[in-house]
């Protein structure tokens, strides 16, 4: 992996309750607030500045950027929701560039196991363990958030045991 494990041991604590309280809001609500996604952006804004050599910090705000307009035009597009834009641009910070083929699959396999899970849930007996969650009532439309989230949490998990 191209994360260190210097930079994973640092994201990764802070990290963890964010994506946690969206799997949950996503799931519950079908909303991943912009109050979590500010506060995963903060957490890169100052503990990047720990855990990244300065210029790998500057590169990687920019993905920030560069995210961030892409998900605003497939928002417009229709292709995703607002929230699922803003928490890829605030996530997008934590990921090294060389990890980005990894991140790809590790999020193809979260999505799948989210999505295969959350149906089963909403078709079994489960769904009254939470009968009010608003994801179940949604048709065809998916909490993304429960894979984006679990997909970020377990690539810095992944960092801390297999980083460089």
């Amino acid at each position: 992996m191209a994360i260190t494990v210097y930079a994973a041991a640092w994201f990764f604590p802070f990290v963890l309750p964010i994506c946690l309280y969206v799997i949950y809001t996503d799931i519950s609500t079908m909303k991943i607030t912009n109050g979590a996604n500010l506060l995963l952006a903060a957490v890169f804004v100052v503990i990047g500045l720990i855990a990244l050599p300065f210029d790998d910090y500057l590169w990687r705000l920019a993905n920030l950027v560069i995210v961030l307009i892409a998900g605003i035009v497939l928002n417009a597009a229709g292709a995703m929701g607002a929230g699922d834009s803003k928490f890829l641009a605030a996530a997008a910070p934590f990921v090294a560039l060389g990890d980005l083929n990894l991140l790809i699959w590790l999020f193809a396999s979260t999505l799948l196991a989210a999505f295969v899970t959350h149906r089963f849930a909403k078709f079994t007996p489960l769904r009254q363990l939470a009968p009010n969650w608003t994801s179940w009532e949604q048709g065809k439309k998916f909490p993304m958030g429960l894979a984006l989230g679990s997909a970020l949490s377990l690539y810095l998990g992944l960092g801390l045991l297999y980083g460089a």
